[in-house]
């Protein structure tokens, strides 16, 4: 069965969803995440993504604190990325209680910083992030397109080890349109043995099940809860086991 990943976007403190990562495109849901973290908990879910879009922008994390208080405040397993740029941030992101971490601009920019933090922290806790547009790695917040191609940029970390990668096809994200279900396959056809993340465009429960009958591992989606396009109750009863 799929795992179920429900996101939280955070900006300056509240929670928010962009379009295509497009910063312009802002807007706000909650002001409480911590509100919205104990909701997705009460419905069954065990594992949450927190992205802190102003570190993403800012090259630095800055909303550790919501992710302490989610953390204090409920039982869910944090994958925590955004601004995680220096070994302080990593380690800021673990003290604050992250469970795991998404790195995604320093494993193109500074591949030997990822390896260190792969070596020292483990796959298990740390998952590569692969944001890709038009089949190339983007970074810093999506803002940059580098000259990565995703398949290679991929095995070569998978043969360094890493486990967990988290794939948001940007060109998908917030539009609710269904997932890059071809894209999610193609990585599985190469990699069976990871555990693949899938992120961008799920729209409604029918999405799930897709991505669930494609056997992709694992799920992030946020929007389409935040827009009322899936029923929380339907989905846990379906998919969650208590």
């Amino acid at each position: 069965m799929i795992q179920l990943i429900p996101a939280i976007d955070i900006i300056d403190g509240h929670c928010v969803r962009l379009t295509k990562g497009d910063y312009s495109t802002k807007k706000i849901y909650n002001t409480d995440p911590v509100a919205v973290a104990r909701e997705m908990e009460s419905y069954g879910f065990q594992r949450l993504h927190v992205v802190d879009l102003d570190g993403a922008k800012a090259h630095h994390i800055v909303n550790h604190e919501v992710l302490k208080r989610i953390t204090a405040e409920t039982h869910l397993e944090v994958d925590f990325g955004g601004g995680i740029k220096t070994d302080e941030d990593l380690q800021k992101a673990f003290d604050c209680g992250a469970s795991f971490v998404t790195i995604g601009s320093i494993a193109v920019t500074q591949p030997e910083l990822f390896m260190s933090w792969l070596e020292k922290y483990g796959s298990e806790k740390i998952i590569l992030g692969a944001d890709v547009r038009k089949g190339r790695i983007s970074i810093n917040g999506w803002k940059e397109e580098s000259s990565q191609e995703l398949l290679p940029f991929l095995e070569n970390y998978i043969r360094a080890g890493v486990k967990n990668v988290l794939c948001t096809e940007i060109s998908h994200d917030g539009m609710l349109q269904g997932p890059a279900i071809e894209l999610y396959q193609k990585i599985m056809d190469s990699f069976p043995n990871i555990n693949l993340i899938a992120s961008g465009g799920v729209g409604n429960i029918d999405d799930i099940r897709n991505l669930n009958a494609a056997g992709i591992p694992s799920v992030v989606f946020g929007k389409a809860i935040y827009e009322g396009r899936i029923d929380l109750k339907q989905l846990a009863q379906e998919f969650l086991t208590f």
